[in-house]
This record gives C-alpha cells, structure tokens and sequence, in this order.
C-alpha cells in the first residue's frame, strides 16, 4: 500500500482525471494497471485513488458554488452602476417628450385623414347645428357641443376625439371661428356666399327604418332588371322581325324583276305563250 501521508502532486491528479475519464469511476486498479497511468500511480494503492478522487469531487463543487455566488455578485455591479447613473439633462427629456408628442400627432393626424372623408359630412352638419342652435354671439363650446349632439344622435366611441378633430379642420378652412374656446359659424361677406346652415332636428334612421330602405332600395333594383330585361327581349323581337319584314320585301322585288324580264321577253317574241 502507499503512503497516505505523501502530498498528490498536480500530475498525479492529472493521472487519475485522466483514467477516471477513460476508465470510468471505480475502476481504480484498471486505472493504476493502465501503462498510461501507472508511472505517476504505482505509488498509489485503490484506497488512496478512491480517497483522492472523493475529495477531487468535494472541491470541485465547493469551487462550482463559489463561481455561482462570484457570477451573482458581478450580475448586480451593473444594477449599482444604474442607480448610480445621474439623471438625464431636464431639457433633453423636455425635447424627446416633444418629439415623442410630436410623432403621436402625425400619427393621430394620418389615422383621422383615413377616416375623415367618410365622416366629414355628417360631422359637419351635426357641428353647424349645434352651434346654430345655441345662438351665442361667442357660439358654443367643443363640450357643449358634444352634449347636445349626443341628446340627439346615436354615436361611436370614439366621437368625441373625431368631432375634435373636425373642429380643428373647419377652422382651419375658415368655415368655424374660434374666440377664445368657444366656436362659431364664421360669416363669408365675399360674392354673397352665406354661411352653410344645417337642417334642423337631423334624426338619424332606425335600425327598422334602415332596414326597410334597403329592402325597398333591392325590390327597385330587382324590378329594374326584370323590366331592363323585358325591354330588351322586346328589341331583340322587333329587331329578328324587322329582318323578316327586309327578307320578305328581298324575295318580292326578286319575284317582281323575274315577272318584268319574262314580260319583256313575250312582248319581244322570244318566249311564246301557248294558249
């Protein structure tokens, strides 16, 4: 047996990696015969091969716990470094938030151009009433706006960013004053153009009430069919007549210039009638 008390050296534990890897653990006096092997372990008996590499195996675990909590603590210098990173400049937080403000608007402005050309009309009419109705000198605010045209229509969601939206456009094509936040119909004096004034009580059609119309609307289309269809029957007869009324009058002026030739031959003597 060897000695239990000498100090492995670093190519004996190199050995014995090497052979447990070739090997398999266990297989200590495989390992210790393997001519690989043996000129750094045949000073050493299968207890102390068992014992080392036990030990080999213990400190390798206890270093894998000791990376383990080294990786943790480096993971969390960067979390102190960002709370330790200063603010940001207040003005340019002020000027991204601007610019940020600024893109939303674009794209608010290209989402309501999509739907404005659809809703401008009704919008508008249901706004000129409005305000018409308050008949304040200074017109009538967006929420009293909006109050008394939710009293009377039946509207989406999203209205109330859309009837905003159509405020700002019909100022813009000066057909809407603004004074202070309020909205008036603006007053055209030029080639005596007068200001556009909406129908009063503008109710919208029922669900029956549409339905109705468009059942009505699809009978008129279907009997427009049925008498475009009848119409041109019609035409394709008085047409295939008119072709046998020319055919008929083709064969008689035949017939007729057949009779004038014979008729002209008897009175010449060339064809004798016989009696």
């Amino acid at each position: 047996m060897g000695n239990p008390k000498q100090k492995w050296t670093s190519e004996e534990e190199e050995a014995l990696r090497a052979g447990v890897a070739k090997h398999g653990t266990g297989k200590w006096k495989n390992i210790q015969r393997d001519p690989e092997f043996n000129p750094y372990l045949y000073s050493r008996s299968n207890i102390d091969l068992k014992d080392k590499w036990r030990n080999m195996t213990v400190s390798a675990g206890s270093q894998s716990v000791k990376d383990k909590s080294r990786t943790t603590k480096v993971k969390s210098i960067p979390d102190a470094a960002a709370a330790a990173t200063p603010l940001p400049n207040p003005q340019t937080s002020a000027a991204s938030a601007a610019a940020a403000a600024a893109a939303d608007v674009a794209i608010d402005d290209y989402s309501e151009a999509a739907a404005d050309s659809k809703t401008a009309p009704k919008y508008n009419a249901m706004i000129f009433e409005a305000i018409s109705a308050f008949n304040e000198p200074n017109g009538a605010d967006t929420s009293a706006i909006i109050s008394y045209i939710e009293q009377r229509q039946e509207l989406p969601q999203n209205f109330r960013r859309q009837l905003s939206s159509r405020l700002r456009r019909l100022v813009a094509q000066e057909k809407l004053e603004k004074v202070q936040n309020c909205y008036k119909i603006k007053k055209v004096s030029s080639f005596g153009t007068k200001t556009p004034t909406p129908k009063k009580e503008v109710r919208p059609k029922s669900v029956h009430d549409t339905g109705d119309t468009v059942e009505g609307a699809a009978n008129d289309a279907a009997y427009s069919v049925a008498e475009a269809e009848n119409k041109s029957f019609v035409a394709t007869e008085a047409v295939k007549e008119s072709e046998r009324v020319s055919k008929m009058s083709e064969d008689a002026d035949s017939l007729l210039q057949l009779a004038n030739e014979i008729l002209e031959k008897c009175l010449r003597g060339e064809i004798v009638i016989m009696g």
